[in-house]
């Protein structure tokens, strides 16, 4: 456990003791995410390259009287309350608060696995709005909550899915299953290849200490709770459709140049990055495989050059990270760099020579920041665990539900 981890567990857990007046008897956390390669393409059943980072959600929590739960969020200061008979999503548009009552909700239509009364506090490293799946792992981490109290699991795809769902119908993200697989799926070293038509994974080895992963938070803030994301859905929806296709999975490019005329030019943009990135982390991931980083950086450095003229989901600032990135180049140790997440602001991805990075790091610092007047934040990380149960007092018994 990393001490980035190990600190915010302690934080978490004194500040609970201090609010509730006694020690937590449950801990958990889950990850944040960052996706190397495969953006937008979740919900085009495509297929997607994430790993987990060393950013947690961490929730500590213990029992309560009555039949609520008591959630106090550390990031914004702000404490809700659920009634476990009958949640209700918050009437704020995009509140936090959404993310953890569709989950309690998900988990109260199972009989077996409604939790008792709670109290839990929220603690959390992932950025929000950097495109690091904040909402997710927040999601991710309520849901190893409920499950360690009740000392019942769902298997890990339908607890997924029921994160997903959540999302879905409280906090009205139209998102993929990427972000919430990830934080329930990852494992520490590992990439994590997801089929999102199948829904199958295949865990890709990035051991390699010569190779690390600097994340650049741009300090612009999106929301994908906005219209833009749920436009590029239904973009990429009508281009299947007039291809004939279930989704842009099934299609070809050759297929997409033979029904230009039929097909808008602005749905055309968007389902040729669809097609290509679903080329491209195919590619990525044998090329990790292989260890070619400098085949996975071309890719990459593609993968960005198709989110912003084709997807148009970059902005300025983004296209400037990957831009000092790239006057660095492999020879100053940057294998490759990309817009990561929804877009709109957010975060890039770079894959750097370990022995360089600290370099990388300050110089694109100084130039983004002379440039912009922001300071962004940086941050390593190698991929990291999947959700897990830090601490637990619950039940002995256990099951899998299916």
């Amino acid at each position: 456990m990393s001490d980035c981890l190990n600190q915010l567990i302690a934080s978490a857990s004194q500040q609970y003791s201090a609010r509730f007046g006694n020690s937590p008897h449950w801990i958990v956390g889950a990850p944040g995410r960052v996706n190397l390669i495969g953006e937008h393409i979740d919900y085009n059943d495509g297929f997607v390259l994430p790993m987990g980072i060393d950013r947690y959600c961490v929730i500590a929590a213990g029992p309560a009287a009555g039949e609520s739960a008591r959630i106090y969020s550390t990031s914004t200061g702000e404490e809700v309350t659920i009634h476990l008979a009958a949640p209700r999503r918050h009437s704020a548009r995009g509140h936090w608060s959404n993310y953890v009552t569709g989950v309690v909700s998900g988990y109260c239509q199972i009989e077996e696995m409604r939790p008792d009364a709670f109290n839990a506090l929220v603690a959390s490293s992932v950025p929000i709005g950097g495109g690091l799946s904040s909402s997710a792992s927040l999601e991710v981490a309520v849901a190893t909550l409920i499950e360690s109290m009740t000392g019942m699991s769902l298997a890990p795809k339908s607890k997924a899915l029921l994160c997903q769902r959540a999302e879905h119908e409280f906090a009205g993200v139209p998102c993929g299953i990427m972000d919430q697989f990830a934080s329930v799926m990852c494992e520490a070293d590992h990439l994590m290849l997801l089929d999102c038509l199948s829904q199958t994974i295949e865990q890709i080895p990035f051991a390699d200490p010569d190779v690390s992963v600097l994340i650049i938070n741009s300090n612009v803030k999106h929301e994908l709770v906005g219209s833009e994301y749920a436009e590029r859905r239904r973009q990429c929806e009508t281009a299947a459709r007039a291809l004939g296709v279930a989704s842009l999975r099934n299609a070809t490019l050759d297929q997409l140049e033979g029904n230009r005329k039929e097909i808008g030019s602005v749905e055309f943009r968007r389902a040729r990055h669809a097609i290509g990135e679903i080329a491209r982390t195919r590619d990525a991931a044998s090329a990790t495989k292989d260890g070619n980083w400098q085949q996975v950086g071309e890719l990459m450095q593609a993968s960005h050059e198709s989110l912003r003229d084709d997807y148009e989901v970059s902005c300025p600032e983004l296209d400037l990270l990957v831009e000092l990135a790239q006057d660095i180049g492999v020879e100053g140790g940057i294998f490759g760099s990309r817009m990561t997440g929804g877009g709109f602001g957010g975060c890039t991805v770079s894959l750097v020579k370990a022995s360089k990075i600290d370099d990388v790091a300050q110089a694109i610092t100084e130039r983004y920041q002379h440039k912009t007047k922001v300071v962004p934040k940086v941050m390593t990380s190698r991929p990291a665990r999947g959700a897990h149960v830090v601490k637990s007092s619950g039940p002995c018994r256990s099951a899998v539900v299916a």
